[in-house]
C-alpha cells in the first residue's frame, strides 16, 4: 500500500455526477477524494455504525447533517456522526473538492 497521497492531483470530475476516488481502505476505515462540479450533489443518506469527516479541499459546498445545513468553504471539515442523515451539494460556481474519511468501516 502507497502510503504518501497527493490528495487534490488525485481529485477528479465527472460531467455526469460525483466523482469518487479512493486513497486509503482498511479494514478499520476509508478515505476518499470527492469531486462534484457545480450542480452536483451526494444525495443524503445515513450510516448506522460508522462516523464521517469532510474536509473542503477545494471550494464552497452546501452540506446538511441532520437538520442543519451551512455553506461551508476551503479548510473546513464538517462531522457526520453516525446515524445522522448527511449530504453536500456543490452551489457552484467552481469545482468542490472534498477529502472525506469514514471510520469504522461500514460492513
Amino acid at each position: 500500500m502507497d502510503l504518501f497521497k497527493n490528495a487534490l492531483a488525485a481529485a477528479a470530475f465527472s460531467p455526469e455526477k460525483m466523482k469518487k476516488v479512493n486513497l486509503f481502505d482498511t479494514a478499520r476505515m476509508f478515505c476518499d477524494v470527492y469531486g462534484l462540479n457545480p450542480g452536483q450533489e451526494q444525495t443524503a443518506h445515513a450510516h448506522a455504525g460508522s462516523d464521517k469527516v469532510y474536509f473542503v479541499l477545494d471550494g464552497i459546498g452546501k452540506f446538511r447533517v441532520g437538520k442543519e445545513a451551512r455553506e461551508v468553504g476551503t479548510g473546513e471539515a464538517v462531522l457526520a456522526p453516525a446515524g445522522a442523515s448527511h449530504g453536500v451539494r456543490n452551489p457552484g460556481p467552481a469545482r468542490l473538492t472534498l477529502l472525506v474519511f469514514m471510520a469504522p468501516k461500514p460492513a
